[in-house]
């Protein structure tokens, strides 16, 4: 691990009525010393004066030393809480790095912390995850992710796998005991126990994540069938303009909005048609590529230009997404009820869902709310009481399909060898998530999203 002394702003840009300065390293303790001119006591604050290197007063405030290990980074940890102004603060930035300091990376100081075993993973990753968080449910399960829960509810799975393959290997090594994998009820019992447990905390996991991250919802169609209205009824402002020329819309226009604490990243976008106009062509192309990056597209239709048995909607589906590089789910904004007397209500036409609305009056809008949430598997009861990312999710599928192939090899052919190697892999999934096995690209891409001085 490096042992530079790092050191970096870590309160947010901009003025403010304090702004701190954090050191940690080896040197830390000296150049707090030096900055202050007064010897620092462990964990306790000193109003002292704070000097440059040839004497003079840069600002006062209070000082406050960490020993390592017993500090947030596990190395000796020094803060200067100095007045806020961007200008004072970065001569006390400056100053420390004239000191023997250099200036840290983005998330340095918390992955010291994970290397220095302060805390695992997915605690650092609940770090950037309270910082962001969006809506209030977001920022108590980064919380409750930062004291451990998501790690203790993963550490239980790995516990559990770990029994397994105790009991396998120790099978494998020794084969006069004659144990027949086929026939031990007790080993299939703690598989199938195994396999629930990962859907629930998966499940979990599932619901920690919508609430962290959120979806991506592109509204697309063509032009005047109602997506900047729409757009305006679900956020409940006028955020777009909205007239009875077509082609409006020219830009990519994005609100972000909750619905019961479900995170909504709305993005409106230009109509999708033909055109010579060279600026509308332009609009065209950011909204296809906003589309192709959207976990749930609306696609809108003018709802009042024919009636509701004569529209083909697997066929509206073909002729706008056919060339979709990935399968994404759509849903059918049928808009402008109020011009067709349509009452409001949501159908299913095969495999496609609709939803009768009007975006101008915004009846039936809390059909589509609704709709959104129960898509997306989203329960407002409590489940889900951590956060978790992405690859979170993605980890716990690779293990549970390695789990699940080895329980087949087990079933099919009583393959112990087999079984036992699906099991390694799954724990090695598994520890990937708290960090327990990492790499050095894992951690570069994790840490490198954090803000400097965190």
């Amino acid at each position: 691990m490096d042992q530079e002394t790092i050191v970096a702003i870590a309160t947010a840009p901009g003025k403010g009525g304090i702004g701190i300065i954090r050191l940690s390293g080896a040197k830390a303790l000296t150049i707090g010393t030096l900055i202050t001119g007064i010897q620092l006591a462990p964990r306790h604050a000193h109003f002292c004066s704070f000097h440059d290197n040839v004497g003079n007063v840069l600002d006062s405030g209070i000082c406050l030393f960490f020993p390592g290990p017993h500090s947030f980074t596990g190395e000796d940890v020094v803060e200067l809480q100095a007045h806020g102004g961007p200008i004072i603060l970065d001569l006390l930035l400056r100053e420390a790095c004239k000191l023997g300091a250099r200036q840290a990376e983005p998330g340095e100081f918390s992955q010291r912390a994970y290397l220095n075993d302060k805390i695992d993973l997915t605690q650092a990753e609940a770090i950037a995850d309270l910082i962001n968080s969006a809506t209030e449910r977001a920022a108590l399960n980064a919380s409750r992710s930062l004291q451990g829960v998501f790690s203790q509810k993963i550490e239980a799975l790995v516990t559990q796998v770990t029994l397994v393959r105790v009991y396998v290997e120790a099978a494998i090594d020794f084969p006069e005991e004659e144990i027949d994998f086929i026939k031990n009820s007790q080993l299939k019992e703690q598989l199938d126990s195994i396999v629930q447990h990962f859907d629930t905390v998966a499940g979990e996991a599932k619901q920690g994540r919508l609430m962290q991250e959120g979806i991506k919802l592109v509204i697309a169609g063509k032009p005047n069938a109602g997506k900047s209205s729409l757009l305006n009824a679900l956020s409940g402002q006028d955020s777009a303009i909205v007239t009875a020329i077509e082609g409006t819309t020219r830009d990519v226009l994005r609100e972000h909005i909750e619905i019961d604490g479900l995170p909504l990243h709305i993005v409106d976008t230009a109509g999708l048609r033909n055109s010579d106009n060279e600026i509308e062509q332009e609009g065209i192309r950011r909204a296809w590529a906003e589309i192709e990056s959207a976990d749930r597209i609306l696609l809108v239709v003018d709802g009042n230009t024919q009636s509701g048995s004569d529209i083909d909607y697997a066929g509206i589906w073909h002729e706008h997404f056919q060339h979709l590089k990935r399968e994404i789910p759509v849903t059918v904004v049928n808009n402008k009820c109020d011009l067709n007397d349509h009452h409001p209500e949501l159908c299913q036409y095969g495999d496609m869902t609709v939803v009768y609305l009007s975006a101008k009056t915004g009846a039936g809008v809390d059909l589509l709310k609704q709709h959104l949430k129960t898509s997306m598997g989203y329960n407002d009861d409590g489940e889900g009481n951590f956060s978790a990312r992405r690859r979170h999710l993605q980890s716990l599928e690779h293990a549970r399909n390695y789990l699940l192939n080895g329980q087949q090899q087990l079933l099919l052919s009583g393959a112990g060898e087999l079984l036992a190697e699906d099991l390694r892999l799954c724990q090695n999934s598994l520890s990937e998530i708290t960090g327990t096995v990492n790499s050095d690209e894992l951690l570069g891409a994790i840490f490198s999203s954090f803000c400097i001085g965190k």
